[in-house]
């Protein structure tokens, strides 16, 4: 029985982790995207080639606040929306 209520343990933490599905529409746009994963992880793709990924705290009309930036916990960001060339979350499997 204990083990049972363990696995419903996980499953429900696990759940609780991922994001929910992107639903895009011909009139979306990143911030849009963005803001539809308010208090989630996500992993932003750079036009620089560069990744960087965090919880989506703000959404604004030109940038993008990050905290608990992935491998930098203790720190946050802002990133320009014109500088997003891809929005990657996790979802349910």
């Amino acid at each position: 029985m204990k083990t049972l209520q363990l696995i419903t343990l996980i499953a429900a933490l696990t759940f609780n982790v991922q994001a929910d599905t992107l639903n895009p529409t011909n009139n979306s746009t990143q911030a849009a995207m963005l803001q539809s994963q308010a208090g989630k992880l996500v992993e932003l793709h750079l036009r620089s080639g560069e990744k960087m990924s965090g919880k989506v705290a703000f959404v604004g009309d030109s940038v993008v606040h990050l905290t608990a930036l992935t491998g930098m916990e203790l720190f946050e960001a802002t990133v320009s929306l014109g500088d997003i060339s891809a929005v990657i979350v996790r979802t349910a499997k």
